[in-house]
């Protein structure tokens, strides 16, 4: 709701939607009827994103097959985005024999033909397991998750906490879980909660993670000063019912313990439609912040991304202040689809932590969690964290409130000992948290590992050098030593969301996040523009992969008026192909497997790095692919790359292939009959994809018996 909206609608107290001026000092939103074309999707109703996932539900055993998935899958619609062009990106769940499959999710793009276009896995090919049946009982998992517990000390078992059978494809061989949760004391308070996922075999720890994602640190909450909230009036009252955002009601939690904010809530609820007196004196005063926060939130997506709420059905999401006690923390809870404040503790001077990015920041974790998922552990979990910071961020900007101006820091109104809890234009400066990428991403607190995101989000946005954001001083150092300009935060957020909701899934770690906003970037600006070069300039800023060449001219005004979905040029002269040669690891490339590998077990055909896929020696499927390949548009364009065959197999009959295709359009396939002693170079005929742009894509198949392995290095377009 604008100003003058919210103005008449005070007058009008006989309306049953009642708008409080708590005060009206805050920036208006987006004039009405002004709409951002943002990620190019379009604005979906509720009925017409029904009424897409039933279709899906019904052509989902169809597309199983077609996808080469085995009778004992089944994919669940979980979400859809439709393009501003009419193409579709349809995201499914997996379940194995009934069971939830831990990784099995995947994004199935159609172009606005209606024909499938490509598919983005988190694992890909059909699931197999030996059985359903776990040798380890559900108690004695339990007990074992306990005694395994990392994250909390004293872990024990409550009535909230579960076990659930499970099949775990985050690894390259899919395998049999329980997924635990236990209780204890850990960063979230007394009853933090963690999650622990184990083999139903052997009981091994297969990952276990924080069930609460959450503001991590010792923080201040904020008072907003003057604002604007929406209320709801009924019989002679009010309560903190706001409709205009998806009915959400933020409750009093009277101090109910974070494992159930719920226990002892009650609405807050008076005769008079004003709230709160800017103290803590007031119960009523948290609940404005985070009614408000929550509320700039939800206007934020919708007027910038076309999202409805949370899971864009316009529902919204309830929120409880005055969590436990002494709780230092707020939390999103998708399990109780729900967020919550804590008040603080005597460290803070009892300050409620409901500052604005910090709504931003839990809101945005639920986005998540219903678009890719993120895992919220290794490096997906700092990606998890990251998207929370960035749209945190965001909000705060877009909230234009002058006592909490937009800037990069986070958590900034929390009264830290140095000033913030994270610097996303200088993340390292906390002295935990990582600016630079490293092996090390995957095994630091996703809290740290979340700011090679960050950073490289500020950078995409802001560039290089010292700057004064929003009253704080910023700046933006690379890890390289390069200087670049930025191509503005609304550009920045518009890729990120797009590579969150279309092409991440739960397994997406940082270099298939390099791959996912290169795609989203080439999607809004093309292939050849200088929006996706600054992207591929900040990732190797914060040292993941190598910039692209540099194709000239100035970013774009705005994004296309929709989605390029084949781009053409060839934006990498010479070869096509980002990383060929594997040397910086799985940069540029997606893999179902832990294929790209410097193990010493098999030999590169040059430097250390090369892929390694099959040699299971059981029935398996994986693929290791790279989009938005740019194939030359003169010449006689080609595939070259060197392939090494070794296998147990014996005699000419191909029992275990790997084919090479472009674009779904299978062009050569090579088999156990052709094993060699050592690397052998082989070349594909790309003419009929002459000045396209294609997805490459490795897909190895073996079958139940004997082994094969297919080693690839050196792979180059040109």
């Amino acid at each position: 709701m604008n100003r003058k909206t919210a103005l008449a609608a005070a007058v009008a107290a006989a309306l049953t939607m009642g708008t409080v001026m708590v005060a009206s000092s805050q920036s208006p939103a987006l004039a009405s009827g002004t709409t951002a074309n943002g990620a190019g999707f379009q604005a979906m109703t509720s009925v017409g994103r029904t009424a897409v996932l039933e279709q899906a539900e019904k052509d989902a055993k169809g597309l199983a097959k077609s996808l080469g998935l085995g009778p004992d899958e089944r994919l669940l619609p979980k979400d859809v985005l439709v393009d501003n062009d009419g193409a579709r990106h349809v995201r499914y769940d997996r379940t194995y024999r009934g069971l939830p499959v831990v990784g099995g999710d995947l994004v199935v793009h159609y172009g606005k033909n209606g024909k499938v276009t490509s598919t983005t896995w988190a694992h890909e090919g059909a699931i197999k397991v030996a059985g359903v049946t776990p040798k380890l009982s559900g108690k004695d998992a339990s007990a074992a998750a306990a005694r395994s517990a990392k994250h909390v000390k004293q872990a024990r078992t409550t009535n909230l906490d579960t076990s659930q059978l499970v099949v775990w494809a985050v690894g390259k061989v899919p395998v049999l879980a329980y997924r635990n949760t236990v209780t204890g004391a850990g960063d979230a308070g007394a009853d933090s909660r963690e999650a622990v996922l184990l083999d139903a075999a052997s009981g091994a720890v297969l990952d276990q993670y924080e069930v609460n994602q959450t503001v991590s640190g010792t923080g201040n909450g904020v008072n907003v000063g003057q604002v604007t909230i929406e209320t709801s009036q009924g019989g002679s009252g009010y309560t903190l019912t706001d409709a205009l955002h998806g009915s959400t009601i933020v409750y009093d939690s009277y101090n109910s313990p974070q494992s159930n904010p719920a226990q002892n809530a009650r609405t807050f609820s008076k005769s008079s439609n004003s709230w709160g007196n800017g103290s803590t004196s007031s119960r009523e005063s948290a609940a404005v912040d985070a009614s408000y926060g929550l509320a700039k939130t939800w206007d934020y997506y919708k007027n910038t991304f076309n999202r409805s709420g949370i899971r864009n059905d316009g529902r919204g999401a309830p929120a409880y202040v005055h969590v436990d006690n002494q709780l230092l923390n707020a939390f999103y809870d998708d399990s109780c689809f729900c967020m919550s404040f804590g008040d603080g503790s005597s460290q803070n001077g009892n300050t409620p932590l409901t500052a604005l990015d910090v709504a931003g920041h839990e809101m945005s974790h639920g986005v998540t969690a219903a678009t890719a998922n993120l895992n919220y552990s290794g490096e997906s979990g700092g990606l998890n964290e990251a998207t929370s910071d960035i749209f945190g961020s965001m909000v705060e900007f877009y909230a234009g409130n002058s006592t909490d101006p937009g800037d990069y820091y986070i958590g900034e109104k929390l009264r830290m000992g140095n000033g913030y809890l994270r610097r996303m234009d200088n993340p390292a400066a906390d002295g935990s948290s990582l600016s630079c990428y490293s092996s090390r991403a995957g095994q630091v607190d996703v809290h740290y590992s979340s700011g090679i995101a960050n950073h490289f989000f500020y950078l995409t946005a802001e560039g290089t050098g010292a700057k004064t954001i929003g009253g704080l001083s910023h700046n933006g150092t690379p890890c390289n030593g390069d200087s670049f300009s930025g191509i503005g935060k609304e550009k920045a957020a518009a890729i990120w969301y797009r590579a969150l909701s279309t092409y991440m899934t739960s397994t997406t770690n940082y270099s298939s996040a390099r791959t996912a906003t290169l795609q989203a970037a080439a999607d809004l600006y093309g292939a050849n523009s200088q929006e996706r070069y600054i992207v591929s300039k900040a990732w190797a800023a914060v040292s993941l992969g190598t910039a692209l060449p540099d194709p000239g001219g100035n970013p774009s005004p705005s994004p296309t008026a929709s989605p390029t979905s084949s781009p053409t040029g060839n934006p990498n002269p010479g070869n096509a192909l980002t990383n060929g040669n594997f040397e910086q690891g799985a940069t540029g490339w997606t893999q179902s497997a832990e294929d790209i590998t410097n193990s010493t077990q098999q030999q590169a055909h040059g430097g250390s790095w090369y892929a390694w896929m099959m040699g299971y020696g059981s029935a398996a499927t994986e693929t290791l692919a790279q989009n938005n390949v740019a194939v030359p548009s003169s010449g006689s364009p080609k595939l070259t790359f060197w392939l090494k065959v070794t296998t147990q197999e014996s005699g000419s009959t191909a029992y275990d292939t790997l084919k090479v295709s472009a674009n779904g359009q299978t062009l050569a396939t090579y088999s156990n009959a052709n094993a060699s002693s050592g690397y052998v170079q082989k070349t594909v005929d790309l003419s009929a994809f002459r000045g396209q742009t294609v997805n490459l894509q490795f897909a190895g198949q073996e079958d139940a018996y004997l082994s094969t392995i297919f080693l690839i290095d050196d792979v180059s377009v040109g």
